[in-house]
């Protein structure tokens, strides 16, 4: 039989025949590959008859020309998977996916190049996208519906609208599209609600989909038909949650309202993707940012949890609104799998006592390759795309009475010393922070270590959000020159050397490290053990914590662990609570 997929004026048709979607958004990249059957089957039993995804360009390409499609990127495993267990699966591989996601999925080393402007039919970035795209596209094509795989629907660009109204660049996309011989739908995705999003993110050769919350849905898409009569309706995004920033309280959507507005669409025959139904976890230092961009103000960066207030967990259990929405969807697909899936293993593993330590400033010749420059030059100059840059001076004195040192275009977030001593901390989002220097020698050495915590993902700043110092350091308003850089991406901790004398220092950025034993290998959750800093288990690398909230716990993925003796390392930038860390069986969101 030769398999077809079609989008006519009144339907999504699978086979010739009118199919009602009704899908939940996994982000493969977001929950480790030996739980991806684990979720998809909840999704099975929650009724849904399909699975939407994007795809991390950033993560597939860190470096150019480098590609990686293993362990946690190996999205075809995922595909298949969700195939085996007869669910649908939509792409959509941007290139730009926004998400909440480290620069919008875009790697940072693209943003970096001469002359380039993201997400617009410029010449460098398209050159850019098409090299990823003829590597990606042939791989999702042989996955496509027509060819006996799961995929129905692929994406061009996303939310395209609420950027740009470039159509020679979409239209570009969706040749790419085409030349790697896709045949299932091509459509785009746009902010209900607001004509400009969908004037300005559409084009004729595709059908409009919308994305939108839990408010007047049926409205949303009255609207749309007003512009685009064509085309039946279609929710590619249905916000049933939301994400967090560090500093503000945990979100939440109410579970009643987004089941009613679920039953109003799927009982006007619209085709529906939760988003999310399962979000997972920013693992390692994946996690996006929001500025200038309402409700969220200036610079905010995404948490580690992603959680989402899904259906489903942010550790794979099931919540009220997984049941709520549950028996909404057996109103309109009565003869699905429907199942009552249980919580997962959860153990509290105990207190686990940190014996050796390594302070970061005596690792860095394991660590990084120093550079050389006149000026602070940002991060992606030097091709890091995450983590931290220490840049290192020598300042010419002496300097008495004490004058100012001021950091301009700082991204995001600097600790400061001279000669060894700490000398505060300051945020992107501080009106021009100062403190006095003052040193009797000749010559003082002043470091200072710069965090990136999340390129922006979403809004006007996106794709000009570069890291590290941008414009300089200046004492008397004179700006300083001569550094050696340590560009830090912390992606591998194996050359460590660590030291049984272990001391709870302060604001001297340390690694940690303990062992703890495992019978049976079950979810836990590390409580942040200090101020500031990042978590590994076994080499894989769990995320941020802060001790700002909310939440107070880093999920830990039951795979992640190893029956029998495992391995902690905590990266610390101030002080730890106690030379200890506590895996807890709870996980703590809200705090």
């Amino acid at each position: 039989m030769n398999h077809t997929v079609s989008i006519t004026n009144t339907a999504i048709e699978i086979d010739g025949k009118p199919v009602q979607i009704i899908s939940g958004a996994i982000h493969y990249f977001r929950v480790h590959p030996e739980q991806w059957r684990d979720r998809l089957a909840k999704a099975v039993q929650m009724g849904l008859n399909c699975i939407e995804t994007y795809f991390c360009w950033n993560l597939h390409e860190p470096a150019p020309g480098k590609y990686d499609f293993s362990g946690i990127l190996d999205f075809k495993r995922f595909i298949t998977i969700a195939h085996e267990l007869g669910l649908y699966v939509i792409v959509r591989p941007g290139p730009y996916i926004c998400a909440e996601w480290e620069n919008g999925g875009i790697p940072p080393w693209v943003m970096a190049l001469p002359g380039c402007r993201l997400r617009r039919n410029n010449p460098v970035y398209m050159k850019a996208v098409t090299s990823w795209f003829d590597v990606l596209l042939p791989m999702l094509s042989l996955l496509q519906y027509t060819c006996g795989g799961p995929v129905i629907i692929a994406a061009v660009e996303n939310e395209y609208g609420s950027y740009g109204r470039d159509s020679d660049y979409l239209r570009a996309l969706r040749d790419m599209f085409l030349n790697h011989d896709f045949d299932v739908p091509l459509i785009t995705a746009d902010g209900g609600g607001d004509n400009s999003f969908v004037l300005g993110g559409s084009i004729d050769e595709c059908p409009v989909t919308l994305t939108f919350d839990c408010g007047n849905v049926l409205k949303y898409f009255d609207d749309k038909r007003q512009l685009r009569p064509d085309g039946p309706d279609c929710c590619m995004e249905y916000w049933v949650g939301a994400f967090d920033h560090w500093g503000r309280a945990h979100s939440t959507i109410e579970t009643v309202n987004a089941a009613d507005k679920l039953d109003e669409m799927l009982a006007a025959g619209a085709s529906v993707n939760l988003y999310m139904f399962h979000g997972g976890t920013n693992f390692g230092f994946t996690n996006g940012a929001n500025k200038d961009t309402e409700p969220f103000g200036d610079y905010a960066a995404h948490v580690t949890s992603y959680d989402y207030d899904a259906p489903l967990n942010e550790c794979g259990d099931p919540t009220e609104k997984y049941f709520a929405f549950q028996q909404v969807i057996k109103k309109y697909r009565p003869d699905a799998a429907f199942g009552e899936p249980q919580p997962g293993r959860k153990s509290a593993y105990g207190m686990v006592e940190l014996t050796e330590s390594a302070e970061l400033f005596g690792q860095l010749s394991f660590l990084s390759e120093p550079q050389y420059t006149n000026d602070t030059e940002t991060m992606e100059s030097f091709g890091l795309n995450q983590g931290f840059m220490l840049y290192e001076t020598t300042l010419r004195g002496p300097i008495d009475p004490p004058e100012m040192l001021r950091i301009y275009g700082l991204r995001d977030r600097a600790q400061i010393w001279l000669d060894g001593k700490y000398i505060g901390a300051m945020f992107r989002t501080e009106n021009e922070p100062t403190f006095p220097i003052t040193f009797s020698e000749k010559t003082a050495r002043l470091q200072v270590l710069v965090e990136n915590t999340g390129h922006i993902n979403y809004g006007p700043h996106f794709g000009y959000d570069l890291k590290g110092i941008l414009q300089g350091i200046t004492i008397r308003y004179q700006y300083q020159d001569n550094y050696t850089c340590y560009p830090l991406p912390l992606d591998d901790l194996s050359s460590l050397k660590f030291t049984s004398e272990v001391k709870n220092t302060e604001n001297k950025p340390t690694f940690y490290r303990g062992n703890f034993d495992v019978n049976v290998p079950a979810d836990t959750f590390v409580k942040f053990p200090g101020v500031k800093g990042m978590v590994w288990i076994n080499g894989f690398n769990l995320g941020r914590y802060w001790n700002i909230g909310p939440g107070n716990t880093l999920y830990v993925p039951a795979p992640v662990l190893r029956q029998g003796r495992n391995e902690i390392i905590v990266f610390e930038l101030h002080k730890l609570k106690r030379l200890a860390v506590e895996l807890s069986d709870r996980h703590e969101l809200s705090c």
